[in-house]
């Protein structure tokens, strides 16, 4: 596989530092996760278990090693930096400064090993005046602008189903990690990297900065393209309390869609751009699908060149059978579903270890 042969240290906890490494082991990277004593990565507690892990710690860390250390304690701080000196990734999750106070941050790691690449992720990154500033997803998703685009039905900020904050952070991780590999078989040199989930989420927005960029106003959220002013890019009610999404806005898919409603004479309101003006063409759309089941309106779509979707549920979401076709949702030796990598490559595909690791259970790597 890909990473095969690489060794990485994950210090992180909760959900981006692991989701970095989640997507190195599925690789063939060795992971090993250090641990704090006692009860370990918080995530091992966090929502409902199935078997001997909670769902969140066994999709996030499926397929690694477990070793627990407490670096404030000499010995132990010994044991991770020899580790370090046969490794070719750290991946940590502190707050800035803690690493420096345990002797684990970049320059004590580095100076045993100058090809070491050493990510950290943080709420605000490195420095700044947030540096020190505790924060979780949610208060990302305020600070960063995500929440004041992200309306309900009232008009007010609603909570995002996904922490997106953390998954963009995890992503951008990841492709730091691997540019810096690149990177060090050029020049022999490892790197650190400061990933900021702050600025990985308002780098995640591009699509909803044009009116904040180019003339320095919020964007009229109702009335934006993607969120809420484009008929052909909305949720529609049917007659079972479902909803199907209609979500491609290019003019080939809004004609086909009104030519078949018989109202091909709307499509120059959806052509001019989102706003008030689309009301007619939303009218139209609300009244279509208001008439008819979810499962009805699934079949008159289904046959026509149109970006649409029927709003499933979570269950409904992996029974997919595109899903199943593509192989995507997995089980392990216990019928445990695993969520599969999402990164395909036609040569040496992610191989993902659906075993995970009990607290621990790979101390022999530091202990004699």
């Amino acid at each position: 596989m890909k990473l095969e042969g690489i060794r990485v240290l994950d210090l992180s906890s909760f959900l981006p530092g692991p989701y970095v490494t989640l997507g190195m082991a599925d690789h063939g990277a060795e992971v090993i996760k250090i641990e704090a004593p006692d009860e370990g990565d918080p995530g091992r507690h966090i929502g409902l278990a199935d078997g001997a892990h909670t769902v969140f710690f066994r999709n996030l860390n499926r397929g690694k090693k477990s070793v627990v250390l407490d670096l404030k304690a000499p010995a132990d701080r010994e044991a991770f930096l020899r580790l370090v000196d046969t490794a070719d990734v750290v991946v940590e999750s502190y707050r800035p400064g803690v690493a420096a106070r345990l002797g684990v941050d970049y320059a004590s790691v580095a100076s045993r090993n100058p090809r070491i690449v050493y990510l950290s992720i943080s709420a605000f990154g490195q420095d700044g005046p947030y540096a020190s500033r505790p924060a979780h997803d949610l208060a990302i998703e305020a600070i960063g602008g995500l929440l004041s685009n992200n309306l309900g039905g009232d008009g007010r900020p609603a909570l995002p189903a996904i922490p997106i904050a953390d998954v963009t952070a995890g992503l951008q991780g990841l492709a730091g990690v691997l540019m810096a590999l690149l990177r060090r078989e050029r020049t022999g040199l490892g790197d650190r990297i400061d990933i900021s989930m702050h600025e990985a989420l308002v780098g995640a927005m591009l699509n909803v900065l044009g009116p904040t960029l180019a003339e320095g106003r919020a964007p009229d959220t109702p009335n934006e393209r993607t969120t809420g002013g484009a008929a052909f890019y909305r949720l529609y009610d049917c007659a079972d309390g479902r909803q199907v999404a209609i979500a491609g806005q290019e003019p080939k898919f809004v004609r086909t869609l009104l030519r078949a409603l018989g109202r091909e004479d709307l499509a120059p309101l959806c052509e001019r751009g989102p706003g008030p003006h689309q009301a007619p063409v939303v009218a139209l759309l609300q009244s279509t699908f208001a008439a008819m089941s979810s499962a009805d309106a699934e079949a008159m779509l289904a046959d026509m060149d149109v970006c649409w979707g029927r709003v499933a549920t979570m269950p409904e979401a992996l029974a997919d059978p595109h899903l199943a076709a593509r192989g995507f949702i997995t089980r392990d030796a216990d019928g445990l579903r695993h969520i599969g990598s999402p990164i395909r490559f036609q040569y040496e595909p992610a191989m993902p270890t659906l075993v995970t690791p009990l607290l621990d259970e790979h101390v022999s790597l530091v202990r004699d």
